[in-house]
């Protein structure tokens, strides 16, 4: 099926946590896909050197820094626009992956503040905004972790549970309304950061994650599934799609050759 090119009152593609990883990709990849896109993410360097690569290849990219956890700020970002068409909540990310009993609550409220309030603050100050496109679309771009538990990722797994309750319950109660939610769900992608940061830059901590397994997920891979998603036609909700790579049948099983 081919792409909906975007209405010209939908053209704007807001991209949290754009910084790297899947927001990096994502963002080139609407961008290809002729959305205007906005770069969010709170490394303002990083964000401005790729709005520079998306316009130099011929496509259209602004950065703006922002914190999403910053409620006042994020209201001011939302009222330089008038409407806009698409949101991605990619803001997040892992801290940690000590059981329970000795996890640090630090990284608790920071996973959550970030994957949760984050989106909440972001999708509250734009849900007008979409609404005003007469097109809009939402997509949360959560875990499989938000699907099922697995030791030492306690945190995390609440942090994405309520990301994914979110995109469910916004989708409940805006039926109606010309906005879509779209809730993706990758399981193990291998990006720059993710493990690095979830480990506090432990690089061997960090490899263990993916020894072994021949082909994880990339950030352009979902950056690829939530473009599809995004340019289906409008009727067309993708309400929740888990992709993983060939190597994971689940969180806790996964073939490694070793």
């Amino acid at each position: 099926m081919a792409s909906a090119a975007p209405s010209p009152a939908s053209r704007i593609a807001i991209v949290t946590g754009a910084s790297s990883g899947i927001g990096a990709a994502t963002a080139r990849q609407l961008a290809a896909a002729g959305y205007r896109v906005v770069l969010t993410a709170r490394r303002k360097d990083r964000i401005e050197a790729l709005a520079e690569e998306i316009n130099a290849a011929g496509h259209q990219a602004t950065a703006y820094p922002l914190d999403v956890t910053d409620r006042a700020a994020v209201d001011e970002f939302a009222s330089a626009f008038k409407t806009v068409g698409v949101l991605v909540n990619n803001a997040g990310g892992a801290l940690g992956a000590d059981p329970v009993a000795t996890g640090d609550p630090a990284d608790w409220r920071s996973m959550y503040e970030t994957n949760v309030i984050g989106t909440l603050n972001v999708t509250q100050a734009l849900l007008p905004k979409l609404d005003a496109s007469g097109d809009g679309t939402v997509v949360v771009v959560s875990s499989t972790a938000g699907h099922g538990t697995y030791e030492g990722g306690g945190g995390y797994v609440a942090a994405k549970h309520g990301a994914h309750v979110l995109a469910e319950t916004l989708r409940l109660e805006i039926v109606g309304r010309p906005i879509r939610v779209i809730e993706i769900a990758p399981g193990m992608v291998r990006t720059d950061e993710f493990a690095l940061t979830r480990f506090g830059g432990d690089e061997t901590k960090a490899a263990k994650v993916y020894e072994g397994v021949a082909e994880p997920l990339t950030a352009d891979d979902v950056a690829d599934t939530i473009t599809w998603a995004v340019t289906r036609p409008s009727h067309v909700n993708v309400d929740l799609l888990v992709l993983r790579p060939r190597a994971q049948a689940s969180n806790t099983k996964v073939h490694r050759d070793l």
